[in-house]
């Protein structure tokens, strides 16, 4: 993706025309901002994957930390919010990160982390716990 104009002056100059930038809106202003997507590849299939990703890390994090590193009545808001977000999904919604933490818990090779991704489901409400 080039910046539009970007390309005029280089072409006058005799450059290659701009590539892997575009233009970002900020302050009343565009500037021109590096897009990093076309220097590094995404190990993430899609962003929904890439946030179900931070979320557990974030959330797992949460859920181990100990006093010294996070207020524990702060950690059960962070969790109890969380609960209250997926679990308020619509059905496809929640069957889809339901599917996608699944995935992730069988490609996990860190036994503590699998454990967590295979509790999540229930574990955040997003289906019923055993009867």
């Amino acid at each position: 993706m080039a910046i539009a104009g970007a390309d005029i002056g280089h072409q006058r100059k005799g450059l290659p025309p701009v590539t892997g930038v575009s233009g970002v809106w900020w302050g009343g202003r565009t500037s021109s901002s590096i897009c990093w997507e076309s220097l590094v590849a995404s190990s993430y299939p899609s962003l929904t994957r890439a946030l179900a990703e931070a979320l557990v890390d974030v959330l797992r994090f949460v859920d181990g930390s100990e006093d010294e590193q996070m207020d524990q009545d702060d950690a059960v808001r962070v969790m109890e919010g969380v609960a209250h977000v997926v679990s308020a999904l619509a059905g496809d919604q929640r069957q889809e990160l339901v599917g996608l933490v699944g995935e992730m818990a069988a490609a996990e090779t860190d036994p503590d982390r699998r454990e967590f991704l295979e509790g999540f489901p229930e574990g955040f409400g997003l289906i019923d716990g055993p009867c």
